[in-house]
């Protein structure tokens, strides 16, 4: 059976990459004084005065076409509220509100009730107000429905993390992933329909009973900001990275003088395996795609490294543990497999 790869599937990350910058490079604006722009990683961030206001803008993807195969539309919103939380969690900042942007083929209130729990739902464990939003008829572009959003968050400029203190000796602690999230599912749909397995079938040997292949493929994307705020009242926390597409390389995005070594990984869930086997998936591929059941990564001083896991399993209800260490170098190094990211 032929492998089968992201960019197969219509996403390649490379020029997903190349693209974004085009994007980028044609836009030069910036203003002075309040508003000024900050920089950022997984956050744009702009000066207000002693704070930093955070934006993130972010939607669900290819997974709300699983929704619609099984007619399961009430966890979605959770996906989209997380993609954007968990971001602004990475530059140190407290989400404060939402708004989303619903555009669909055409308005069915049953169905815009069940995009409404899962908001809500969302905005109860991020502890954010959802303040408004958008809601789009437009038969002649969307076949379906899209759902995205941006949140609001801040942080005062002096708590700022940049990803400049990670140093050789740091560690890295990962948190586990409620699943796969919210990233990759071009590649899943196209591992699960070129297959004879369909979204109702029931998981195969037994490893989520009761639940359907749609239904697990439906997990809703985990929300880390109740530990990482509780973590951040007090730990001098070098950098935070979300877990999304691009798996493993998501670290570099933080600090690229030196390498994050992975040498004691959180274990993927079977959902990992399931598509891996079934799509014949090489590893590079899977730890480059998904999240391969880390959602989360705090990276602290050696020093700090017994509190911060005392305060991450206090709070958090996925498994922590130090999956590896900063070293010399550059790049992601995953030891047991032997995989590179430069």
């Amino acid at each position: 059976m032929k492998k089968m790869t992201y960019a197969e599937s219509g996403v390649d990350i490379d020029q997903e990459e190349v693209a974004i910058k085009a994007l980028v490079g044609e836009m030069k604006q910036t203003r002075k004084g309040i508003g000024k722009p900050l920089g950022g990683h997984y956050a744009g961030m702009i000066s207000f005065g002693k704070q930093a206001l955070v934006l993130c803008t972010d939607g669900v993807g290819s997974k709300v076409l699983i929704a619609s195969a099984i007619k399961k539309w009430d966890t979605v919103g959770i996906d989209c509220m997380a993609m954007n939380v968990n971001d602004a969690l990475c530059v140190g900042a407290e989400p404060l509100a939402f708004v989303d942007y619903l555009a669909l083929d055409s308005p069915d209130p049953v169905f815009t009730k069940e995009i409404g729990k899962g908001l809500e739902k969302a905005a109860e464990l991020a502890n954010v107000s959802i303040i408004g939003g958008e809601t789009a008829s437009l038969p002649e572009i969307i076949n379906g429905f899209d759902l995205a959003g941006t949140a609001l968050s801040f942080v005062d400029k002096n708590r700022i993390v940049t990803g400049e203190d990670i140093a050789p000796g740091d560690v890295i602690i990962g948190l586990k992933s409620s699943g796969i999230h919210s990233n990759g599912y071009s590649l899943v749909r196209k591992i699960v329909e070129a297959s004879s397995y369909s979204y109702t079938d029931p998981f195969p040997e037994g490893l989520y009973p009761d639940q359907s292949i749609g239904e697990v493929l439906l997990t809703p994307t985990a929300i880390y900001v109740k530990e990482i705020l509780a973590l951040l009242q007090k730990i001098d926390v070098h950098g935070l990275a979300h877990i999304t597409g691009g798996g493993l390389r998501n670290f570099n995005r933080l600090k690229d003088s030196v390498q994050y070594v992975i040498d004691n990984p959180l274990t993927p869930q079977d959902v990992f395996l399931f598509l891996q086997k079934t799509g014949n998936v090489d590893d590079k591929e899977m730890y480059q795609t998904f999240n391969m059941g880390m959602g989360f990564a705090v990276i602290v001083s050696s020093s700090d490294k017994q509190e911060t896991l005392k305060i991450l399993q206090e709070q958090s209800a996925y498994e922590v543990k130090v999956i590896g260490k900063i070293t010399d170098g550059k790049g992601v190094f995953f030891s047991s497999k032997n995989l590179s990211y430069p």
